[in-house]
């Protein structure tokens, strides 16, 4: 048999989504990665994910599921596993892809007036907490110009409760010459609102920051609908 008959033999037994792919990867070449729609984007992330399989209804699936892009990025594993042809594999793909947009939301908002852009704010908590099922406690350390010295991961809690260590928060303050400080939590399995609970740990942390002369600027809770509630705004915080 000839190359050519061979090439020919090898086209032939070639799935019809192949060429699908080809086109998708000469849209890219040609009008670049803006020009692919929410739909699209997804499809190209599912086909380094699942590389022998048409994709195109598992995107039309989680699409009817989450709606959204953002939607099935914020899915939890047991979610989005239910979906035909999504596998173990393939969430750990998309927990990649969550982790990696995280890092780079750091970075990008390192060193920035956190805020001068409440819009800004707003994105950079909500990329925190993607794919989050329990509470997760984050702590914004800011200098006097409300500019971010750092981002950390505190606490670490249940699905419907989280301990918080005023003592601990105070201490890396100032350790790291914080004069300001954004609280940020979520509750991953209801709404944005705080409770009691929250409300006098709040309280409790402000007055103990103020006696060392930091301010606890905001603390925001991000709800599982991925509202986010302001503590400031409620006007528990002065």
């Amino acid at each position: 048999m000839s190359q050519n008959q061979l090439c020919a033999k090898e086209k032939e037994n070639k799935p019809w989504y192949y060429g699908h792919r080809k086109r998708m990867d000469e849209k890219i070449a040609t009008r670049g990665i803006d020009s692919l729609t929410e739909a699209e984007l997804l499809e190209v992330l599912l086909m380094h994910a699942i590389p022998r399989r048409d994709v195109k209804p598992i995107v039309r699936e989680l699409l009817d599921k989450f709606k959204t892009l953002s939607g099935v990025m914020s899915a939890k594993e047991s979610e989005l596993i239910q979906v035909n042809g999504i596998k173990k594999k393939t969430t750990q793909f998309l927990a990649l892809i969550r982790r990696v947009a995280q890092e780079m939301t750091l970075g990008k908002i390192e060193k920035r007036p956190v805020l001068s852009n409440w819009e800004r704010l707003i994105d950079f908590v909500n990329t925190l907490y993607v794919g989050q099922t329990v509470e997760v406690l984050y702590i914004l350390y800011l200098d006097a110009k409300l500019k971010l010295i750092q981002a950390k991961k505190e606490m670490i809690g249940s699905t419907n409760h989280i301990s918080v260590s005023p003592k601990e928060i105070l201490k890396e303050a100032l350790n790291l010459d914080a004069s300001q400080i954004i609280l940020v939590h979520n509750h991953p399995s209801g709404e944005a609102m705080p409770s009691v609970d929250d409300i006098r740990t709040t309280e409790a942390i402000a007055k103990m920051l103020q006696a060392a002369g930091v301010r606890l600027v905001e603390h925001l809770i991000v709800g599982a609908n991925r509202h986010v509630h302001s503590m400031r705004a409620q006007g528990i915080l002065k």
